[in-house]
C-alpha cells in the first residue's frame, strides 16, 4: 500500500505560527515533530511507500523533514511537486497516474493529528479491505460536538447516503444527535485504477487534462520525483477529490472511525491537543503570569507575562502579535487577508529557510537590514547579484568559501568581506560544521526578489 501525502495547505487559520513558506503542517509543534513527519510514521506502519504531493516551493523543506524521521527511507519515498495548487482531485490523479492501477492507496493529509493509533490501524485494515473489493473508501470521524466548519457525511453501516456541505448549527446539532453522521476527514483508500477509472467516468475533463500535463510520465512507476510544467498545471481544471468524483460514485463506503483525529485548524483546535499548566495556560518556558487562566499561549523568543486574563489566545513570533478570544480564532484567515495587502508577514518568518540552511532578520529598516545567516555543511548559495544593494558579510563560526567576481576566498571567524553592488558572489560551506554569518546589507530597495541568479544547484525560481 502506497500513503499518498497531500502537502498543499498553507493553513492562514494558524497565521503568525503557520505562514506560505511554513505552513503549519511543516511547524514542529508536537514534541520537536511537525505534523507532516507524524503522518509519515504513523502511515509507514501499514504502507510500504510515501508518495508525497507538494508544491515545488515547499519540496526541499518536505525532504529535510522526511529524512529526519526515524522510519525515513529514500528508497521507499517518491514526490510530485505542483507548480501551482488545483485541489484534490488533480493532486491525487497525477499520483495515481504514476502507479501500477492495482496498487492500494491511502490518501491522507499532511497536517491532521491522529491520538488513537491502535483504532487508526483497525479502521485502515478495514478500509483495505473494501478496496480490495474495488471501492472508494473515505473514512468518517465521528462527531464529539456540532461542529460547523466541517462537511459530513451521511450514513447506513458503510454505506453512504449523501454528503452535505458544511452546515449551520441547529443542522450540525441535529446530526450530532442522528447518530448516523459523520466528520468528512479528507481521508481516502483505494485501488490508483479504480478512482481513475471514476475520475474519468465523471470528471473526464481532470482526467484527460492530468494525463496531457504528466506527459511522458503518466504510467511510468520508477520515477522518484515527478515535474509538471507550470503550464501544463495551470490548464487542470480545479476541483476536491469529493465534487470530482465521491459525491458522484455508486462504488462509495465510508468506515466509521474513532481515532481521536484532529485537524488542528484553528488555535482552539490546537489548544486543545497541547500541554497545559495547573491554571489550564498552555506550557511555555517563556510565559510568566498572575491570575490568568485557560489561555493559549505560544512564544519561544520573549518572556510573555499576563495578569487577570482568561480564555485568551496570545501568539508571539517576534514579527507579528496575534491576541484574540478563544472561540473566535476562525476569523484569523480574515486577519491574513488584510495582512497580505501591505506586507510579507502571510508569507515568510523572521527565519526562513533555504535548501542551503536558514536566515533569520535581526533588523530591518527602510535603508539597512541585518541578518544571521546559517549555511549547512556542503550547503551553497547560487551564485547571483543584486542591484539595489550592497552586502558585508562577517563570519561568526566555520569557514566560509566565498565566491566574489572572479576570486574565490576562504574566511574564518571574525573575518569579514565587502559585496558591492552589481557584483556576482557565492557563499559556500566547504566544512562538516555550520556555517554562520552576519550580513549587512545597505540599499535604497532591501527585497528578498532583488536577485538575479546565474547558476544554482536547487534550480529555484528567482525570488524563492
Amino acid at each position: 500500500m502506497t500513503n499518498i501525502i497531500l502537502c498543499g495547505g498553507s493553513g492562514t487559520r494558524l497565521w503568525p505560527i503557520s505562514r506560505t513558506l511554513m505552513p503549519k503542517q511543516f511547524v514542529k509543534l508536537f514534541d520537536d515533530k511537525s505534523l507532516f513527519q507524524l503522518t509519515l510514521e504513523r502511515n509507514r506502519l501499514s504502507c510500504q511507500r510515501s508518495f508525497i504531493v507538494s508544491s515545488s516551493e515547499q519540496y526541499l523543506l518536505a525532504l529535510d523533514q522526511t529524512q529526519e524521521t526515524v522510519l525515513s527511507n529514500s528508497e521507499t519515498t517518491c514526490y510530485l511537486l505542483e507548480p501551482v495548487a488545483r485541489n484534490t482531485a488533480p493532486a491525487i490523479a497525477l499520483a495515481c497516474m504514476t502507479l501500477d492501477k492495482e496498487e492500494i492507496v491511502l490518501v491522507t493529509p499532511s497536517d491532521h493529528l491522529i491520538k488513537n493509533e491502535k483504532e487508526y490501524q483497525r479502521v485502515l485494515n478495514r478500509a483495505k479491505e473494501s478496496a480490495e473489493k474495488n471501492y472508494l473508501v473515505t473514512f468518517g470521524i465521528k462527531p464529539t460536538f456540532a461542529q460547523t466548519g466541517f462537511g459530513y457525511i451521511e450514513a447506513d453501516g458503510e454505506d453512504v447516503k449523501a454528503f452535505h456541505e458544511k452546515p449551520d448549527f441547529e443542522r450540525a446539532t441535529a446530526y450530532l444527535k442522528a447518530g448516523n453522521y459523520y466528520w468528512n476527514s479528507g481521508m481516502f483508500c483505494f485501488k490508483a485504477g479504480i478512482f481513475l477509472e471514476e475520475l474519468q467516468k465523471h470528471s473526464p475533463h481532470i482526467y484527460n487534462a492530468c494525463k496531457s500535463a504528466l506527459g511522458d510520465d503518466a504510467f511510468v512507476f520508477s520515477k522518484k520525483v515527478i515535474t509538471v510544467d507550470k503550464e501544463s498545471m495551470s490548464k487542470i481544471p480545479e476541483n476536491s477529490i469529493d465534487y470530482a468524483v465521491m459525491e458522484k460514485s455508486s462504488k462509495v463506503k465510508v468506515i466509521p472511525s474513532d481515532i481521536g483525529w484532529s485537524d488542528v485548524g484553528s488555535f482552539d483546535a490546537l489548544y486543545d491537543e497541547l500541554p497545559k499548566d495547573k491554571d489550564g495556560n498552555t506550557v511555555n518556558e517563556k510565559y510568566v503570569q498572575i491570575d490568568s487562566k485557560n489561555n493559549f499561549i505560544y512564544g519561544n523568543e520573549r518572556k510573555i507575562a499576563t495578569v487577570d486574563i482568561e480564555d485568551l489566545i496570545i501568539v508571539d513570533t517576534g514579527d507579528a502579535l496575534l491576541i484574540s478570544k478563544k472561540g473566535s480564532s476562525q476569523k484569523v484567515k480574515d486577519v491574513v487577508a488584510k495582512v497580505r495587502q501591505d506586507s510579507q508577514l502571510h508569507n515568510i518568518h523572521l527565519t526562513a529557510h533555504r535548501p542551503w540552511g536558514t536566515y533569520t532578520v535581526l533588523e530591518d529598516t527602510p535603508k539597512y537590514k541585518i541578518k544571521r545567516i546559517e549555511v549547512k555543511p556542503g550547503g551553497r548559495l547560487s551564485l547571483q547579484k543584486h542591484f539595489h544593494r550592497s552586502e558585508h558579510w562577517t563570519v561568526v563560526s566555520g569557514t566560509a568559501i566565498v565566491t566574489l567576481a572572479q576570486e574565490e576566498k576562504a574566511l574564518r571567524a571574525n573575518e569579514s568581506i565587502y559585496i558591492p553592488m552589481g557584483e556576482l558572489h557565492r557563499l559556500e560551506n566547504a566544512g562538516k560544521l555550520p556555517l554562520v554569518l552576519i550580513e549587512t546589507q545597505i540599499g535604497d530597495y532591501l527585497g528578498e526578489d532583488d536577485i538575479l541568479r546565474v547558476e544554482d544547484d536547487y534550480k529555484r525560481e528567482e525570488n524563492s
